[in-house]
């Protein structure tokens, strides 16, 4: 596996596109409504020009793992962190990490957070419901905050690691 970072390309933006809708639906199936998935699915191109956008502009940083036959099997997106300040979290903040079903358990997901944050201080939101994640990143170091929000798809609880 190779891990790098996202590059002003079509050819990675397109790939981010397709991987994120299809880890999507892997992670989030049951938690979801299916025509959540298919709402995004037929914005496909939208994605792709987002992907490209977030790419270009450098605000985040997004990592791509790679296997050797070329198949694009997870990214992770860090940046500066986007809640407020004041309530004393740390400043960075693990946006996405998503990993294909067919790469879970191999090292892929623990990969990219090491390559993302290293052991730094970072907090991240997941989705209520989403166990395989929630144990992934206690397994990391990270404990629920008690802080939630609603999003349109759902409830999202905060995750906070500090060292």
């Amino acid at each position: 596996m190779t891990v790098r970072i996202a590059a002003p390309r079509v050819e990675d933006a397109g790939a981010l596109a397709d991987l994120h809708l299809d880890t999507w639906e892997e992670a989030y199936a049951g938690l979801m409504p299916a025509s959540v998935f298919a709402e995004r699915r037929a914005r496909r191109d939208e994605r792709e020009a987002s992907w490209a956008g977030i790419i270009a502009s450098g605000s985040s940083d997004n990592l791509l793992a790679w296997v050797p036959d070329g198949t694009l099997v997870g990214f992770s997106s860090t940046g500066p962190g986007r809640d407020d300040p004041a309530e004393g979290l740390p400043p960075l903040e693990l946006m996405a990490l998503y990993v294909r079903a067919s790469a879970y358990g191999t090292g892929v997901g623990h990969a990219l957070l090491t390559a993302a944050l290293g052991t730094s201080d970072a907090y991240l939101w997941v989705l209520d419901g989403n166990v395989r994640a929630t144990r992934f990143y206690e397994r990391q170091g990270f404990v629920l905050d008690g802080t939630t929000k609603p999003e349109d798809v759902g409830l999202e609880r905060r995750m906070v690691r500090r060292s």
